[in-house]
């Protein structure tokens, strides 16, 4: 996964795009989370459902189980239960407790506090090997809880940034993950990650997006070009 040079003139592009959506969302705040086992767990409960929802499952888990250590020895019925409000709470629950025993049988504890010495290449390579952990979520917990800059690609960017065209039209998130990677000027992947979120919710919808009201649209391939409300 390691990052190639080139890409200029989209590179410059992407700046114009952060620019101009900041100028509508404002400029982001980092904050970092102390605990990264719990970043992945939050990441995790985030998969397929709501902000609102996953807060919920979150807090319900920890409200629960005081340590991470009680969630590994829990069945998962009970890891089941206690997350219920976040949704396919029978597959997250097998998820947790199966990623913990990993983390604890790698490390000999329930830490993963050695991450931060790592490059973002080797967060990637351990994340990755975690059953259940996807480009995604490795991307969030990067990002998000390591201070890395690095962009996830959700549903919402994924659609937003074929929409664009900047980096052409990937098939896959993880594909626009990858180009996005070599253009998105440095220290900006966060900006962009949570400005290119409230636009695909608020303007950028899948079906009737808001072309017209849009801050990019003088920016973007699908706006200029009239298409159907249809979009990527």
């Amino acid at each position: 996964m390691s990052v190639r040079r080139g890409g200029e003139g989209r590179r410059t592009r992407l700046a114009r795009i952060g620019k101009a959506l900041e100028n509508t969302y404002g400029r982001p705040e980092r904050r970092t989370r102390r605990d990264l086992v719990a970043g992945l767990v939050s990441t995790i409960l985030s998969q397929n459902t709501t902000d609102v929802n996953s807060r919920r499952s979150f807090q319900d888990l920890r409200e629960r189980f005081p340590g991470w250590v009680d969630v590994e020895s829990a069945n998962v019925r009970s890891i089941e239960s206690a997350i219920r409000r976040g949704g396919l709470a029978r597959t997250k629950a097998r998820r947790i407790k199966q990623i913990l025993r990993d983390i604890h049988a790698t490390t000999g504890k329930l830490d993963l506090g050695f991450l931060r010495r790592m490059s973002d290449d080797e967060v990637f390579a351990y994340l990755l090997a975690l059953d259940g952990v996807g480009v995604k979520t490795a991307a969030c917990v990067a990002l998000f809880d390591l201070g890395r800059d690095v962009m996830p690609v959700d549903t919402h960017v994924h659609r937003v940034v074929g929409r664009l065209g900047v980096v052409g039209h990937p098939r896959t998130r993880d594909a626009t993950f990858e180009a996005l990677r070599v253009v998105v000027p440095p220290g900006e992947s966060l900006s962009l990650h949570v400005n290119l979120i409230r636009l695909g919710r608020d303007l950028c919808r899948p079906r009737d997006p808001g072309c017209a009201a849009c801050p990019v649209r003088s920016e973007c391939d699908f706006g200029r070009s009239g298409e159907a409300a249809e979009g990527p």
